[in-house]
């Protein structure tokens, strides 16, 4: 399938960069921008086979699959200027914008086109992000093609709409979330007298243990702590002085507060 993106920001750049290693995802990949000639000159130098347009309806002319990363205040105008080209039952239009709702982007284009959301993180920058995909069908063959596109930049989880705002909480803020306990443990690292970023590389390699050892199949995170939590021992100690400081209550309030 032929794969446009419109929108060549930090998203629209690295779903284009995820995407353009992966020849075997779109047989054709197109990305427009009106105002980022920059970007998509540094896109094109980057990836020579990849194509690149000051005008949107380009993309609608020769993609079937439309991905819309632009501000959620650009979207309308985005949507009016494709709709004229878009043919029902052929266009697939996946919108990472925010907060816009497939009802919405449906009736802009007058249901010229199935619509999709897809939230990503920016995790898909190193094709290790996490996508959930949302469609008024989740066993349609339009969600099926958001699953495949994200699929090749990461993990990708199928969600109702309704879960969406949740589901941003803990991925898209989540990876905020996750560097600030990084940040948080450097700085515990060099009070205790490691150089910063020797401090830093301790915290994210053990990080990525960490979420190692949760995508083995029946994990459990109770359990992977309890292994390393013996009677006496210091880890306890310090989980039960994180507790006592408001640990896990500050993650859940966190997270309520993001959605």
């Amino acid at each position: 399938m032929n794969i446009g993106i419109i929108g060549a920001g930090n998203m629209g750049g690295a779903i284009a960069r995820g995407l353009a290693v992966r020849p075997d995802i779109a047989t054709t990949l197109i990305v427009s921008s009106p105002n980022r000639r920059g970007e998509l000159d540094a896109l094109r130098a980057e990836f020579p086979t990849l194509s690149t347009s000051t005008a949107n309806r380009r993309v609608a002319e020769q993609a079937q699959c439309i991905i819309l990363a632009v501000k959620p205040w650009q979207l309308d105008g985005v949507l009016h200027e494709i709709a004229p080209f878009l043919r029902e039952g052929y266009h697939i239009l996946v919108s990472v914008v925010a907060g816009v709702t497939i009802s919405h982007i449906a009736e802009a284009v007058n249901d010229a086109a199935t619509v999709v959301r897809a939230i990503p993180n920016t995790g898909i920058a190193v094709r290790a992000g996490m996508t959930f995909v949302a469609g008024t069908d989740a066993s349609s063959p339009a969600v099926a093609e958001g699953c495949r596109i994200f699929g090749a930049l990461g993990k990708v989880m199928v969600v109702t709409e309704a879960q969406l705002p949740a589901a941003t909480a803990l991925a898209s803020c989540g990876i905020a979330y996750a560097l600030r306990y990084v940040r948080a443990a450097t700085e515990g690292g060099v009070e205790l007298g490691f150089k910063a970023a020797d401090a830093q590389a301790i915290v994210a390699a053990t990080l990525q243990g960490a979420a190692a050892l949760l995508q083995a199949p029946g994990a459990h995170a109770e359990a992977e702590i309890d292994r390393v939590t013996t009677p006496g021992g210091i880890t306890i100690k310090g989980l039960n002085a994180m507790e006592n400081a408001g640990f896990t209550a500050a993650v859940i309030a966190g997270l309520k507060a993001s959605v």
